[in-house]
């Protein structure tokens, strides 16, 4: 396929017609339908409006939803395991993995995740200020510590597709700024696209498209 320099970098992830209720609630989502290419983007909502769901929904780990998901070509309905190969998601208050360290997580990520970087992971985590914790289990870290964890995998995935709820929730004044450099980066991606979820737009971040629910 010719690559025109005037052409649109190709769609990372595109959802049609998405439908999701919880049972005998009304829909939270009905008709869905986003297309995204790299770079960072913001799912924007009020407390308990959807957004975490609707990062959970996109990561691919609900049954009970409706309408067309499809990361790089591959499609949730058609291949649940390749299609979560594909987005990194974390539910931030996971306790999944407390009996384990950072440094177990990241080796499990690495094997989840074709183009996981370790060392990165590890400098990442070193940088967020992890280094005395990473060999704890996670049981003992703080929620803010264990956040820095999800983070550092996160970035380091080498995932297509990114979700990051509340990137900033329960993090020190100087890893805030180490996340802003962060998405920064991310912003500029060339093939990976990043969606974090928060109540209002991080000032000074170039935001690709905003989702409001």
């Amino acid at each position: 396929m010719s690559h025109h320099p005037d052409a649109t970098r190709p769609a990372v992830l595109q959802v049609q017609n998405l439908c999701f209720a919880w049972p005998d609630q009304p829909p939270l989502f009905d008709g869905l339908s986003v297309t995204l290419e790299p770079g960072l983007h913001l799912v924007r909502g009020d407390d308990g409006c959807g957004k975490s769901t609707l990062l959970a929904l996109l990561a691919g780990v609900r049954a009970d939803v409706s309408g067309s998901v499809v990361i790089d070509g591959v499609s949730l309905a058609a291949d649940r395991a390749a299609f979560q190969a594909c987005v990194f998601w974390m539910d931030p208050a996971t306790d999944a993995f407390d009996a384990i360290s950072a440094n177990a997580f990241f080796v499990a990520q690495s094997e989840r995740f074709p183009g996981f970087q370790p060392a990165l992971a590890h400098e990442l985590a070193e940088a967020l200020g992890l280094a005395p914790h990473q060999r704890k289990p996670l049981y003992m870290l703080s929620a803010g510590s264990k956040r820095k964890v999800w983070l550092s995998a996160a970035m380091a995935s080498g995932a297509p597709l990114t979700l990051i709820d509340q990137p900033f929730a329960a993090l020190d004044a100087p890893s805030t700024r180490q996340l802003r450099e962060l998405l920064t980066e991310a912003s500029e991606h060339p093939s990976r696209a990043f969606v974090i979820a928060d109540h209002e737009a991080p000032a000074g971040l170039a935001l690709g498209q905003v989702i409001e629910i």
